[in-house]
């Protein structure tokens, strides 16, 4: 049986949202998630295919998609662990990867910046899961420590705020009708953990060389994403999720009673951005390289 995270653990609180506030939405709009995110992996791993016969450590790997695509990149003589706070998204991936008959990935509940590593990984990948550390130079020197000498850190984080549309229009159509959420608040030198804390190319070339990474390069990448097959379904997961979602569940109940209004104006603009691909908007994100 899966422990229950620890309340005194760096990233407890992170632990807690990923095993239970979340869990139901990503599961609901797994679909709209994994095409969106797989389109800035799908760039990363074309750019920089892992080796055949590479041992590779996935943190933060959700239900399991980028491992398994790891796992048929490295072929039966690899290896891959995946890694994540969620015990619910392990049970998932778990079983996809027996579905697949991918006897070579694994997959363990653990936070990274604390799970102890053994030095033996080729690579340590991440698709968008390594933005929300407490501590990111303790969580990026501990990752460092289960790479062999002159092992791979490949993550992708997202971009600023303002270069995302996805992000950037719902939450400015939220904030027509509701109060934006408080800021959290920041008790160290580096931003507080949320989707965008790696947004700044200086900030995570800071954080790195602090926890030992060299030859660190940052690439962008710059994508359309799908948000929604239908105009429902976008309004559905874009008012859930992301920097609109966060707009919604702080207002509560004003929220509930504007959500009317909400859904009217969101719908007229993701009617321009509708295609027989989707509903899609720009997205933008970093790939970021580093040696151990």
């Amino acid at each position: 049986m899966p422990t229950e995270p620890d309340a005194s653990a760096p990233n407890a609180e992170q632990a807690a949202l990923w095993g239970d506030l979340y869990v139901e939405r990503w599961t609901h709009f797994r679909p709209v998630v994994t095409a969106g995110a797989a389109a800035h992996s799908d760039v990363a791993l074309r750019r920089h295919p892992p080796a055949a016969g590479a041992r590779v450590l996935d943190v933060g790997c959700g239900f399991g998609e980028t491992s398994l695509a790891l796992a048929r990149a490295v072929g039966p003589r690899g290896a891959v662990t995946g890694l994540d706070l969620s015990e619910p998204f392990l049970t998932v991936a778990r079983e996809e990867a027996r579905g697949a008959g991918l006897a070579h990935v694994t997959f363990r509940r653990g936070d990274a910046q604390t799970e102890r590593f053994t030095p033996d990984h080729d690579l340590v990948f991440s698709r968008f899961g390594v933005m929300f550390f407490q501590d990111p130079v303790a969580a990026f020197a501990n990752l460092r420590g289960a790479l062999r000498p002159g092992g791979t850190l490949m993550a992708i984080v997202w971009r600023r705020l303002d270069e995302n549309e996805w992000a950037t229009l719902p939450r400015k159509i939220a904030l027509a009708h509701l109060p934006a959420p408080e800021k959290p608040a920041v008790t160290g030198p580096w931003p507080a953990p949320g989707p965008f804390s790696l947004a700044k190319p200086d900030v995570t070339r800071a954080i790195l060389k602090e926890a030992g990474w060299t030859a660190i390069e940052i690439e962008p990448i710059d994508t359309e994403m799908t948000v929604g097959q239908t105009i429902e379904e976008a309004l559905a997961y874009q008012l859930s999720m992301g920097p609109a979602g966060e707009v919604m569940r702080e207002a509560k109940e004003l929220a509930a009673a504007k959500r009317p209004a909400i859904e009217h104006d969101l719908a007229k603009v993701l009617r321009a951005h509708a295609t027989p691909r989707g509903v899609l908007l720009h997205a933008a994100s970093w790939c970021v390289t580093a040696s151990a």
